[in-house]
């Protein structure tokens, strides 16, 4: 659980979902960045700044957090990357819904999901990185790395975001949330990577993305689509 801290001035509490969360009524969103503590990682370095050709990449979690008549955006897509199953979900904040199951690897699954993002109208997609029990990274998380890279890449020319965010425990949270509901073994068995995606969206929306890392690719003309695609330019209340 987020530790709980105190309400920065000129916020509203908002009891949507059971997090620390607040509106800023009189902050601008780089302010309300700083407040939820946001890191965005480049492939080229570790830099933490979120501007980008002097406009803002926020993940949609914070804005229909901060903002809730916001209706811009479209759907996030939960990706949870395994050595031969994908479980992918989708989601815009409220009551996210496992998807498929995808048994590709290498540069067809990361063409099919470009695809599917397209299809079900994603700009964003939040990808489980492996960490430990203590929150570090393991050896598996720099795979996931190099192709959350490659994804990134691909995404920042449509104007789409991708993000990593902390997958520990979601395979336990899934199979808990599958059984309590019943599900037949068998579904279990050829659902769970989708399952743990749904968690993993879970995850990310009920903590406004303050944990997600933003993958920037370095090619500064990407940041710049990215940074004009990005929806706070062009608010719809």
């Amino acid at each position: 659980m987020l530790p709980v801290k105190s309400p920065p001035p000129g916020a509203q509490h908002v009891s949507l979902y059971p997090t620390n969360v607040y509106v800023i009524d009189r902050f601008s969103p780089k302010q309300y960045l700083i407040c939820c503590g946001i890191r965005v990682r480049g492939l080229s370095s570790s830099s933490s700044k979120t501007t980008v050709g002097g406009g803002e990449i926020l993940p949609n979690a914070l804005y229909r957090r901060s903002y809730p008549s916001w209706r811009s955006g479209g759907f996030s897509l939960g990706v949870d990357l395994g050595a031969s199953h994908t479980g992918l979900a989708l989601g815009k904040g409220f009551c996210p819904r496992p998807l498929t199951v995808l048994n590709l690897r290498g540069k067809k699954l990361e063409m099919h999901l470009l695809k599917i993002a397209e299809m079900e109208e994603v700009d964003e997609f939040i990808i489980g990185l492996p960490k430990s029990h203590d929150g570090k990274e393991t050896q598996q998380s720099n795979k996931v790395r190099s192709i959350a890279g490659r994804i990134a890449i691909q995404a920042a020319e449509r104007g789409w975001r991708v993000y990593l965010q902390n997958e520990y425990g979601t395979s336990v949270e899934a199979l808990d949330f599958m059984i309590e509901r019943r599900l037949k073994r068998s579904v279990r068995q050829g659902r769970i990577d989708a399952y743990s995606a749904l968690m993993l969206l879970e995850r990310y929306f009920s903590t406004s993305g303050s944990e997600a890392e933003l993958v920037l690719p370095k090619q500064l003309d990407l940041q710049e689509k990215l940074r004009r695609g990005s929806y706070q330019d062009n608010l719809e209340f």
